[in-house]
């Protein structure tokens, strides 16, 4: 099929890769059509086995205990990797198990990669299923090791050998490279099949030789997106010094476009990636706090920190990036509507202001506006940037659903925060402990809850105000 691969399966605790670890590796490598290898050993997981893996695969905690760890094996099976395509039946799990497991180990895993998922699928077009349960009752092949490691492989390997004598081996091989090759905008050093990625909601992370992401970005059409960042290295100086810099991607599918949004900005602010210029983590938040007294001077106040909290957005304006943002704006808006500086805070002095000497200010300042007035204008001034006060008696729940895939998440907000993005009863029980009043305000979940709670079930959303009862039915 290629000059050199390795069949390769996992067992493993659970669907996680990050969470969950290895407990069985088999892999065969074979070098110009010759088994130049076969291993397989028990991973002892260092966490527990649950009883459904147990029954579904046969391993159990008593089977891993006296087996050697992941640590204990990983240079067997780099030596076995070395200089081969590693091929896998939906290869992204297991190379996303292996990603983990090295990176645990401060060892970048570099090999490219080969489905064979995506390879019966480009070789069958018109059959549906293309599962290894499928595969093996459309050939007719059979083992007594289903969804054990080395049982999987041999069965991988017996219809690699079926597949080869029906379409010829050349015919094999031309169909594999194709799969290999996928684009040649793709970055040569790249280590991820770009076309194992999905085409739906999620967020996509870009890593070069370190274990911090490059970029971290959103699409409602992952694979697309990814690709895009690709076709336009030639042309756009960031775009190329990703590509020169990219060495992996990894992915988290979300169930529409607001939990890729909430996820992209989370992860932003956690990582803060060189070549992210937004949604950094904001520091200098600030807003205009407006006294209701109209004679009090100054009438705007800037406040920042805890005093910047959604229990005070009955009073409070903006919110701005910087404080330079808040004056330039402030400074705007007395131009536009006459306001007085010195009222507002923004000239010091008694007597007229500078901007009534030239005829911009009403005269607050000198008696000849009443403060009364001047307040109100103010208020109407502001009345665009007015921070809105959480209209809901407690928390509520935004679901999101993906009819493609099934997905379905349930976004938690509180005061404008997002608590949570969960996906079962437990999650969002543990969501709802979170105090939202010790959460700190962000910019960027306010204005995403504004967009799909005002009005509510926006953009193929249902909010669910949660009550007294704080239930909600995933």
């Amino acid at each position: 099929m290629l000059p050199c691969y390795v069949l390769l399966d996992l067992e493993t605790t659970g669907g996680n890769a990050v969470r969950d670890r290895t407990t069985e590796i088999a892999a065969v490598r074979v070098e110009h059509g010759v088994e130049v290898a076969c291993w397989s050993t028990l991973v002892n997981p260092g966490v527990s086995i649950s009883g459904f893996i147990e029954q579904l695969t046969g391993i159990s905690n008593a089977l891993v205990a006296d087996a050697p760890s992941f640590d204990e094996v990983a240079l067997h099976l780099l030596k076995l990797l070395d200089g081969a395509v590693l091929v896998a039946h939906n290869v992204r799990f297991d190379h996303g198990f292996l990603l983990n497991e090295f990176a645990r180990m401060d060892v970048a895993l570099r090999t490219k990669t080969l489905c064979t998922v995506r390879l019966s699928r480009l070789l069958y077009p018109g059959i549906k299923g293309h599962g290894l349960d499928a595969i093996m009752q459309r050939h007719g092949i059979t083992t007594e090791s289903r969804h054990r490691a080395m049982g999987d492989v041999q069965v991988m390997q017996t219809w690699l050998a079926q597949v080869a004598q029906q379409f010829g081996a050349e015919h094999l091989r031309q169909q594999a490279l194709t799969l290999l090759q996928g684009s040649a905008a793709l970055p040569p050093q790249l280590d991820t099949n770009v076309a194992d990625i999905p085409e739906g909601p999620g967020v996509y992370l870009f890593y070069g030789e370190g274990t911090l992401p490059l970029y971290v970005g959103k699409s409602v059409k992952l694979r697309s997106r990814v690709m895009s960042h690709f076709q336009a290295s030639s042309r756009e100086p960031r775009e190329m010094r990703i590509a020169q810099e990219i060495r992996r991607i990894e992915w988290m599918e979300t169930a529409g476009e607001l939990g890729a949004q909430l996820l992209e900005a989370r992860l932003v602010k956690k990582h803060q990636p060189l070549h992210n210029r937004q949604l950094r983590r904001e520091s200098n938040l600030c807003a205009w706090r407006l006294d209701a007294n109209p004679d009090a001077r100054p009438l705007l106040t800037l406040v920042r920190g805890a005093e910047l909290s959604p229990q005070q957005f009955g009073n409070l304006y903006g919110p701005y990036r910087s404080k330079n943002q808040a004056l330039s704006h402030l400074r705007q808006l007395a131009d536009e509507h006459g306001l007085c500086l010195q009222a507002l805070g923004l000239e010091s002095g008694k007597g007229r202001c500078f901007a009534h000497q030239i005829g911009k200010c009403k005269g607050v300042c000198c008696g000849e506006e009443a403060p009364e007035r001047h307040h109100l204008r103010l208020q109407m001034a502001l009345v665009a940037d007015k921070l809105r006060v959480w209209p809901f008696a407690g928390p509520v729940g935004l679901r999101e659903h993906n009819p493609h895939t099934g997905q379905a998440d349930i976004h938690i907000f509180d005061q404008w925060c997002h608590l949570a993005t969960v996906r079962s009863d437990e999650e969002l029980a543990d969501a709802l402990q979170t105090r939202s009043d010790v959460l700190a305000f962000d910019l960027d979940s306010y204005r995403l809850a504004l967009k799909y709670l005002m009005p509510p079930g926006k953009s193929g959303t249902t909010v669910v105000e949660l009550g007294s009862s704080r239930e909600i039915r995933l």
